[in-house]
């Protein structure tokens, strides 16, 4: 079938909608009629190449929801009709970490930025003009419609707005997750989180929700400085020098129990001023990402984190499992826990996709989300 979609042809580069041929779904995959996709800076990675990818054209997108058009045959536990959340991260259920608990490090996950299926690079669901179009984290959900395998489609209740239930399959678990499963932010501790966009507006609803005391959201602009004091944080400055006092001041000089990482464009200093601001025995954690081809040292004292016992740790979509915490983040949204409504800043039509990343590196929005 032919579908529209926005595709990057080369980095750096801008998204542009194109035509696109679209196959049907073959054993393991549904074909979804997508809803909404938030526009996420991981997608925008792709654009400037900090995130390289394995074949061009490449359709963006890995944040959205819709509704399954067609069930591939011998396909089970999915029907024409069902409503769905797509996952960034596969999870085939059988590997040593879906075993473990930690679907979000899935061995399937190194086929992300490939653009093929998962078993054979050379097998591709989109094409443009003959030619092989790659498939962002293997869903693609800036199109109208996309093929997907059913190892990164997590169904959900057909109450839930789809416009909202969206961002559960990357920011609001990643940055939940960052606070509550990486930091493992406890009753009473002093957090800081650093950048408020999509992934840390949702840190800071994650810290505030495990009973944290002092939640101090760090941004250079007031508009994410104001979002934050709405959705949970406690104070709101602008450097992290700011930051760093308060939480010396409200723990006896000690420093902040964690820092979490969530700049959109991380570099190694903002990793060093976050080590650097917690306590002793405190964690760091470094959720964003930056040019992933930088290797540059991380300027952090080697005696501090030792002698301190300090832990500096990575995170993966929050450290969460797919299928079981998207459908737990959209029942905590249900019962009134969980705020994605506020998440949202502005809404565009898939052809205005450009514009919504402009507007993310102008610093308007939280979230933009393409509504189909």
């Amino acid at each position: 079938m032919k579908t529209r979609g926005a595709v990057i042809r080369s980095a750096p580069g801008e998204y542009e909608v194109v035509d696109l041929d679209l196959d049907e779904p073959r054993h393991g995959e549904v074909l979804v009629k997508l809803a909404a996709s938030g526009l996420c800076h991981s997608d925008d990675h792709i654009a400037t190449g900090d995130i390289p990818v394995g074949v061009y054209p490449f359709c963006g997108g890995h944040e959205g929801s819709g509704v399954v058009e067609q069930v591939g045959p011998n396909t089970r536990g999915f029907e024409v009709g069902d409503h769905v959340v797509f996952s960034f991260l596969p999870g085939c259920g059988r590997c040593r970490w879906c075993a473990a608990g930690m679907q979000n490090l899935c061995d399937l996950g190194a086929g992300l930025l490939g653009g093929a299926r998962w078993d054979d690079p050379t097998s591709f669901r989109m094409t443009l003009d003959g030619a092989p179009v790659g498939q962002m984290c293997g869903i693609s959900t800036f199109s109208e419609y996309t093929t997907v395998a059913t190892d990164s489609t997590v169904k959900i209740s057909k109450d839930l707005p789809l416009d909202k239930a969206c961002l559960a399959g990357c920011a609001v678990g990643t940055g939940w997750g960052s606070a509550v499963n990486s930091a493992q932010v406890q009753p009473g501790d002093t957090v800081i989180i650093m950048g408020i966009g999509g992934i840390g507006i949702n840190a800071v609803q994650g810290a505030a929700h495990a009973g944290a005391s002092n939640i101090i959201a760090v941004d250079p602009l007031p508009f994410k400085r104001e979002k934050a004091m709405e959705l949970g944080a406690t104070q709101a400055v602008e450097t992290m020098e700011e930051a760093s006092e308060l939480a010396k001041g409200f723990t006896n000089g000690q420093g902040a129990d964690s820092a979490i990482v969530t700049v959109g464009v991380t570099t190694p200093e903002h990793v060093g001023q976050a080590f650097s601001s917690i306590r002793k025995a405190g964690t760091c954690v470094v959720t964003g990402l930056g040019n992933i081809a930088d290797t540059s040292a991380l300027p952090i004292s080697i005696a501090e984190l030792t002698l301190f016992q300090k832990r500096l740790q990575g995170a993966m979509f929050g450290a969460s499992s797919p299928s079981k915490d998207i459908p737990r983040m959209l029942q905590l949204y249900t019962d009134g826990k969980l705020k994605l409504d506020e998440l949202v800043t502005r809404t565009y039509t898939l052809d205005e996709v450009a514009q919504g990343y402009k507007d993310m590196h102008a610093g308007t929005n939280l979230r933009g989300v393409i509504v189909y």
